[in-house]
């Protein structure tokens, strides 16, 4: 089967991304807007794109043509947002976090988490989110009604149980969740095997023994 994107609907070609481009991490997005309101939001259109500088990008739809949702529309007023680890222990709280409130509305008061102060930016961390980073926007990209957002991170926080001797995360320890097809199936990230990067070297001589 093949599929001309330029003649299907959205809907459409939303599915079929969603189906194909997975597991894809999750961003629990918080902001603030200009009178103060947190607004919190998930969003799996989303990966880190560099260490060097670190910066991470953000795909958020608008709402309807031409009016960005909450999330965007914070970033771009405020230039600041903190993008909070999804973990197992969180999920559900998150799913609720995705329904259409009202805006103004904070959303992690309706779904029972906290939130605990930044440091270097305004909008507060999620305290039961075991990795937040704090970043701040750099640039934005609008195609159609997507609005790719970039952000460098500035700070990063980590649980110390997450931490091994060297300070570096533990393999497995972050029980990170991944959004796989629309419309709610989702992946753990408990399943893990481990693949040697080789040299060119190695690459030549694998198999002799």
């Amino acid at each position: 089967m093949d599929y001309n994107f330029d003649e299907l609907p959205p809907r459409d070609r939303y599915a079929l991304l969603t189906a194909v481009v997975v597991p894809r991490p999750i961003a629990f997005v918080t902001t603030i807007d200009t009178a103060g309101n947190i607004n919190a939001a998930p969003f799996s259109f989303f990966n880190a794109m560099g260490s060097d500088p670190a910066i991470v990008m953000l795909g958020i739809g608008d709402r309807e043509p031409g009016v960005p949702k909450d999330t965007a529309a914070n970033i771009l007023a405020t230039g600041e947002f903190v993008v909070n680890v999804v973990t197992e222990a969180i999920v559900e709280p998150m799913n609720l976090a995705a329904t259409d409130f009202p805006a103004g509305m904070s959303e992690l008061a309706h779904v029972g988490l906290k939130t605990t102060p930044s440091l270097r930016v305004k909008p507060p961390r999620i305290a039961e989110s075991p990795v937040n980073m704090e970043c701040r926007f750099l640039d934005r990209l609008e195609y159609g009604r997507n609005r790719v957002i970039v952000g460098k991170v500035l700070h990063l926080h980590v649980r110390d149980e997450l931490l091994d001797d060297r300070k570096r995360i533990k393999p497995g320890a972050l029980d990170a969740i991944g959004r796989l097809q629309s419309p709610g199936a989702y992946s753990r990230t408990r399943d893990q095997f481990d693949l040697e990067r080789l040299t060119y070297e190695q690459f030549l001589n694998r198999g002799k023994s």
